[in-house]
């Protein structure tokens, strides 16, 4: 009887586990021990049938061992849902502590101020959060359930109803604490990817016009026609690569605008980069036209040279035929000089239209 009249429930889950191993221990003896209080009734009735001069008292102890005996088996029973309930109880406690045990592990880690240092490491660390949320995801069933389990146990354990609310009080607590904190750093890892997507397109871009600048100062003015032509159309070629680099700098200067517009922590930064990233385009677009004149001057230089050792070249032979002494000895040969000195006179016209 003090077995099943304890009040020991036990003090956490392995506690009660151990009391209710106990208490099955007491059980199994309970059990073995009806088959005594059956022989006790069955020798009892025998008495009794034998009209015992002792009847009254035989029946008085019957009475007695049987009122005893159902009074052991209703406290066992008792104790016997007194330990089931603590076990929920404690049960209960336990999962609550692991849950919270593991969203305030888990917490450590939101709590980082670890944001990247560059886009990939950006991108690693939203790989890993979004991870983290996916595992979060999952456990809002079993923060649910266990909130449902302390309905109910505060329904079916009145007793423990305010030590139920409390743990679940705190377990709330921890879920919108850490769902908070997922949300924040989401939201700062979103703003670093942003920063570091815009940085890696600014040294994309300014190292592309730092290269840029260099092929188009790389080339020597030419020496001849040939060389100024080919100038202007490798030139051309190099105004065509800027100008389809234009949407890389559009969506840039948009990705920064952005930034700026949304109050970003680094807008000082950005401000910055979008200065010079402008100053950048400018400087690479008046180069490109500074050299362009250079080469149609180039051009218009080798033309200028060509057309007059063109020239000198034709006054050269021209002139061995005006020192000609020749005037014919015949009318024939007198005719056939004038008609090639009309030849050279229209030539002569013809160059000079050439020369002014």
């Amino acid at each position: 009887e003090a077995i099943v009249t304890s009040e020991e429930l036990g003090q956490d889950l392995e506690h009660v586990e151990v009391l209710q191993k106990k208490f099955e221990e007491f059980q199994t003896d309970l059990a073995a021990h009806e088959e005594r209080v059956n022989e006790v009734n069955q020798f009892a009735g025998k008495l009794i049938q034998e009209q015992h001069p002792e009847e009254e008292i035989i029946k008085s102890k019957q009475d007695e061992v049987n009122a005893s005996w159902q009074r052991l088996k209703g406290l066992a029973l008792q104790r016997q849902g007194k330990l089931f309930g603590a076990a929920e109880v404690q049960r209960f406690n336990r999962d609550v502590d692991e849950t919270i045990s593991w969203i305030k592990e888990k917490g450590q880690l939101m709590a980082s101020d670890d944001f990247g240092r560059d886009l990939a490491s950006v991108q690693a660390l939203l790989r890993k959060h979004e991870g983290l949320e996916r595992d979060l995801a999952a456990l809002e069933d079993k923060v649910k359930a266990l909130c449902a389990e302390a309905d109910r146990l505060q329904q079916s354990h009145p007793i423990n109803a305010s030590q139920i609310q409390v743990k679940r009080e705190e377990l709330i607590a921890n879920w919108e604490q850490i769902r908070t904190l997922a949300a924040e750093r989401h939201a700062r890892l979103n703003d670093s990817y942003r920063l570091q997507r815009f940085l890696a397109d600014f040294r994309d871009l300014t190292s592309w016009v730092t290269e840029m600048k260099a092929l188009i100062n790389a080339d020597e003015l030419a020496n001849d026609v040939a060389g100024a032509e080919a100038l202007l159309d490798r030139h051309q070629e190099h105004k065509g690569e800027i100008d389809a680099h234009e949407d890389s700098f559009k969506s840039a200067d948009e990705s920064g605008q952005a930034l700026l517009a949304a109050g970003h922590y680094a807008s000082d930064e950005v401000k910055e980069k979008l200065t010079i990233l402008s100053d950048e385009r400018s400087a690479l677009l008046e180069l490109w036209e500074l050299r362009r004149q250079q080469y149609e001057q180039c051009m218009d230089l080798q033309l200028f040279y060509r057309d007059t050792e063109q020239v000198d070249n034709w006054m050269s032979k021209q002139e061995a035929f005006l020192l000609n002494e020749d005037l014919g000895d015949s009318l024939d040969s007198v005719e056939a000089l004038l008609k090639k000195h009309e030849d050279f006179e229209k030539s002569l016209s013809a160059q000079e239209e050439k020369i002014t």
